[in-house]
């Protein structure tokens, strides 16, 4: 069977198609030809006009043969887009499965080093104190990327529960920030939102902390400054809830601004940032979004720039311009 699956290559599939079409092409003309020839033979002897048949008959085969010729390459251009298509998909995945080892890797290596030396020496009470911060860093760093994975099964199974409940997102937001802040160790995050108005809308409590889980933690982990900073910004804009993650990292490059979203895919930059992660983080907060009816973009003025990522929900009419229930 491998030896066959060169003949499934799309850059060969479409040769073969073109080379196909081009034979059919010359047939039919040939054949046409012939018929013609044969026509004016057969109205010499029976002495009738042929150019009444063969006017009609044309327009006809000019007809056909147009539709043939647009079908076919209709078929072999989505044939070989298909093709292009699956195959980046798998080199991402590829490219998901060593990324997500090194991440599965690094972390146990890690934690079989501090064990194998508290088997071996009696360390200090402080020492050890601090080897076993370490130890619960690596595990957390396990459980979040285990749980990044169920997560994404779950909600691309359709088998996560989606209950939504009407909450004040800002105070969501703001009690999601103060329960997790061991999380984002000395990183500066701010809530900015009108005194004036509290912003209620229908959410997946669960879903919505992943989502912020995802944009906080990746605006923190690709910074190189010395005091990683994020703002999260809420306010109403044309029949929309706004809210905008602006952090001071290392940035979007251009090229990159319309795949970040995709499965598995990792935007690479000067700094070779792209190597921490699986590449499912922003493409899990995308599909959170949509099961919010929402949208989300991404901004940014390049590398070393910082990032800005607005998720949009619409409101309902009878909330907006809401100052509480």
């Amino acid at each position: 069977m491998k030896t066959a699956k060169w003949f499934l290559h799309p850059f060969l599939i479409l040769i073969f198609s073109i080379l196909a079409l081009g034979t059919s092409l010359f047939l039919y003309i040939y054949w046409y030809l012939e018929f013609s020839v044969g026509l004016n033979v057969l109205a010499d002897r029976f002495h009738f006009d042929p150019t009444q048949v063969l006017e009609i008959r044309n327009w006809v085969v000019i007809l056909v043969l147009s539709l043939l010729v647009g079908i076919i390459l209709m078929g072999i251009s989505i044939i070989f887009t298909y093709n292009i298509k699956m195959f980046q998909l798998y080199r991402m995945q590829n490219n998901f499965i060593n990324n997500f080892t090194h991440e599965l890797k690094t972390p146990v290596t890690s934690l079989k080093l501090y064990l194998e030396t508290f088997r071996k020496y009696d360390i200090a009470k402080e020492k050890r104190i601090k080897y076993l911060d370490y130890m619960i860093s690596d595990v957390n760093r396990l459980t979040d990327d285990i749980d990044r994975i169920l997560n994404l099964a779950r909600i691309e199974s359709k088998s996560f529960n989606c209950d939504f409940v009407r909450t004040d997102v800002v105070a969501f937001t703001r009690a999601f920030i103060e329960s997790n802040a061991h999380h984002f160790g000395t990183s500066q995050i701010h809530v900015s939102a009108p005194d004036t108005l509290a912003f209620f809308y229908e959410i997946n409590p669960p879903l919505f902390e992943m989502l912020l889980m995802n944009l906080l933690t990746n605006a923190i982990k690709y910074n190189t400054s010395e005091a990683p900073r994020v703002t999260i910004f809420f306010e109403q804009k044309n029949r929309h809830l706004l809210i905008r993650f602006e952090d001071n990292g290392i940035g979007i490059e251009g090229g990159n601004m319309k795949k970040i979203f995709k499965k598995f895919y990792q935007a690479g930059t000067s700094d070779n940032m792209s190597a921490k992660g699986t590449g499912l983080g922003l493409y899990l907060v995308d599909h959170i979004v949509r099961l919010h009816r929402g949208k989300i973009s991404a901004h940014s003025r390049g590398a070393h720039h910082g990032s800005t990522f607005t998720v949009s929900l619409p409101l309902p009419s009878q909330t907006r311009g809401s100052s509480g229930e």
